[in-house]
């Protein structure tokens, strides 16, 4: 496990849980690996308790397996729970797209433009961190668009399995595919088109039925039902 890179200061068990679920989401610690309380502690420069206490937290959130005797290991990403999150976040945000739709606030839509042009960067470099980041803060804005803030942060702990097969999902397929879409999204928001905003939300939020398997037939060993 490289856990050379670690500058948490101070040390928390809040902060290492976040820093671990980033690099489970992000692949960097891939499903069925083994991660050690004493390596990740020693690394920090804390006590194992504190860790222990996020390694607690990571197994809550699905994203890591305790075995007792044998250690910590990540767990596979389910594909059942990939499926539900992406469920309830096309009902979701199918109602919020019609609400900025039929406001159509000018600083928050310009601002999700932008962050198709950030987009657009991070494609052509190859930074697919740097596009997911990017992708969640323009859906994110679609939710603080509608004055829905706290909605947006009910979805974003919801889906911590979609995170990990988007980053998978990322590097496999076309992102240029993806920032069509956005753009859609923001060109019938701009219009002030509701039908046409939903259809393009779901359209792009189905996206995911097409991908989840075959990414889970790809890397058989990464996903579970």
């Amino acid at each position: 496990m490289d856990v050379a890179r670690i500058t948490i200061a101070p040390s928390t068990a809040f902060q290492v849980h976040d820093w671990l679920r980033k690099r489970v989401q992000q692949g960097d610690l891939p499903p069925g690996m083994r991660i050690s309380e004493t390596e990740v502690a020693a690394a920090i420069g804390i006590s194992r308790q504190p860790v222990r206490e996020a390694f607690i937290r990571l197994a809550s959130d699905g994203l890591a397996e305790v075995r007792p005797q044998r250690g910590t290991y990540i767990s596979k990403i389910s594909v059942a729970a990939v499926l539900s999150a992406r469920f309830i976040r096309e009902a979701v945000e199918a109602d919020l797209a019609r609400i900025v739709a039929q406001t159509r606030p000018a600083e928050m839509l310009d601002r999700m433009a932008d962050e198709i042009a950030l987009q657009t960067a991070a494609d052509q470099t190859g930074n697919v961190n740097d596009f997911i980041e990017s992708d969640d803060r323009f859906h994110r804005l679609l939710a603080l668009a509608a004055g829905q803030e706290a909605v947006w942060a009910d979805l974003d702990r919801l889906k911590a399995q979609m995170n990990r097969l988007r980053h998978l999902s990322m590097r496999a397929f076309d992102r240029g595919f993806i920032i069509g879409q956005h753009q859609q999204i923001l060109d019938a928001l701009r219009k002030g088109d509701a039908n046409a905003s939903e259809t393009a939300m779901r359209t792009h939020l189905r996206q995911m039925l097409t991908e989840v398997p075959q990414m889970a037939a790809a890397q058989p060993d990464y996903f579970t039902d």
